[in-house]
């Protein structure tokens, strides 16, 4: 199951953005693995007060989310999805961008992450 953790600055997240957001990133993943991908996909919105997000050190009011895609490592890799990460960078800094505005774009930082076979369980039992 494809799973967004998105850390944001909390003052963002206002009501109607994380509909928005949801949305966005569950169609980011669906533009690269088809429509009936979509339901597979989980997202968390992670608000961060301002205060106790830094940059370089210092405290940021900037919009610099930061969003971890995880799943099986084998779904990066399917012959029928060519160049998935890249991919799946490009949509998901797409979908931030347009829910956010086009300043979240160069603060944005998603990384990719690929869970081994036999890392994960569903219900208790290894899948």
């Amino acid at each position: 199951m494809p799973h967004f953790s998105v850390h944001i600055r909390e003052e963002t997240l206002d009501g109607t953005v994380e509909p928005k957001l949801i949305s966005a990133l569950t169609n980011a993943v669906g533009a690269v693995y088809g429509e009936e991908f979509r339901r597979l996909v989980g997202v968390d919105l992670i608000g961060i007060p301002q205060h106790r997000r830094g940059i370089g050190g210092i405290p940021t009011d900037n919009d610099a989310p930061l969003v971890t895609l995880s799943m099986r490592e084998a779904a990066y890799h399917l012959p029928e999805v060519p160049d998935a990460p890249a991919r799946l960078v490009a949509t998901t800094t797409d979908a931030l961008a347009g829910v956010l505005g086009e300043a979240v774009r160069k603060q944005a930082i998603v990384t990719i992450v690929g869970v081994p076979n036999g890392r994960t369980g569903v219900a208790g039992t290894v899948a």
